[in-house]
């Protein structure tokens, strides 16, 4: 496996002659300075507007039922809500750092470099969100930010997907970088879509409408991350095949198993089959599927080879039935408004 050592970007480089079309993903050699009107990835500046597109702001979501919903709720579904509340807090605050002080600076494409800094701004943004339903909603506003240190199941799921981003932060090589950009897949496309599940079975069941609406526009943003670092795996693939030793390729399909053993370990703990809708054996089924998923995305084989078992839950991500194919999943215009049950 290859083992060049990956240098961070100059923020002013004067010097560089770089043409656009010399331009890598990493390891280039840029000016700067973003000259918008002559880029080499497409994808990256359609992404950009698309994220524009999708602008909204956590205090435009009404979250005055949900408070008096919280109280109603069995203890089994108050105990998952905090707790899946506190899994997306981690994984936010992860991602605004990561992006920020980890992944950009190594990043040479200027259009690329946008769009991750748009991601961070949005990742900041979850984590604003998740501030006012805490806010709102929850009776144990310090047990849930300090869940992420004192729940050991929580704690050991959160030490693995953060020790390969930390692998990048203390030897960047081409291969920590790539393994990274895998990292993020399982940290959007599974750990993510796992934990918004939860809302979206309360609410499919009439119960906490507003935290369900609050999640959708969350997942909107995540869709559009995922297809980010799915781009760059791809376009790296045909780029620089050489990066894709075998070796790699084994180091990532252990990632994948042991991030969905963790992740169903998880799911099943914070639910104990004591949630109308999430089996054990849903829960497990359904992220073996969404890690099928995400490696097919890349060009890698499935794991699992399993069903999606709960497709109702893909609703969930559509608004006014606006939709557009250019993302793996459905990638909608802003509308502002609150979840109701003939939303599904």
């Amino acid at each position: 496996m290859s083992e060049n050592t990956v240098k961070k970007k100059k923020i002013y480089n004067p010097q560089s002659n770089e043409h656009v079309n010399d331009r890598k993903i990493f390891g280039g050699s840029p000016t700067g300075i973003f000259e918008l009107n002559n880029i080499k990835y497409k994808w990256a500046y359609t992404l950009w507007e698309h994220m524009l597109n999708n602008t909204w702001f956590p205090k435009e979501v009404d979250m005055t039922n949900d408070a008096k919903e919280y109280k109603k709720l069995s203890i089994a579904e108050k105990n998952a809500y905090d707790k899946a509340l506190s899994q997306l807090i981690f994984m936010d605050s992860l991602q605004t750092n990561n992006l920020v002080d980890n992944i950009n600076p190594y990043i040479t494409s200027p259009e690329i470099n946008l769009i991750l800094v748009r991601q961070a701004f949005e990742e900041a943004l979850h984590a604003q969100s998740y501030a006012v339903m805490v806010d709102s909603i929850s009776q144990n506003t310090n047990e849930i930010y300090n869940m992420w240190r004192q729940d050991e199941k929580l704690k050991a799921k959160n030490d693995y997907i953060a020790s390969v981003y930390e692998e990048l932060n203390t030897d960047p090589t081409d291969t920590s970088m790539l393994k990274a950009m895998f990292a993020n897949q399982i940290l959007e496309g599974i750990y993510f879509y796992s934990g918004f599940t939860f809302f979206y079975t309360l609410a499919r069941s009439g119960k906490m409408l507003g935290s369900a609406q609050m999640i959708r526009f969350i997942q909107r943003d995540e869709i559009t991350h995922l297809s980010l670092f799915q781009n760059m795996i791809n376009t790296l693939r045909k780029e620089r095949p050489e990066l894709f030793t075998q070796e790699l390729i084994d180091d990532v399909y252990k990632m994948f198993d042991e991030a969905v053993k963790l992740e169903v370990e998880w799911g099943k703990y914070i639910t104990s089959n004591q949630i109308l809708g999430l089996t054990g054996d849903i829960i497990e089924q359904y992220i073996k599927h969404l890690a099928d998923k995400r490696l097919r995305a890349v060009g890698m084989n499935k794991l699992y080879n399993v069903e999606h078992p709960i497709k109702w839950v893909d609703n969930f991500a559509k608004f006014n039935d606006q939709k557009t194919n250019f993302f793996e999943g459905n990638v909608t215009n802003y509308s502002k408004g609150s979840l109701s049950m003939d939303d599904f």
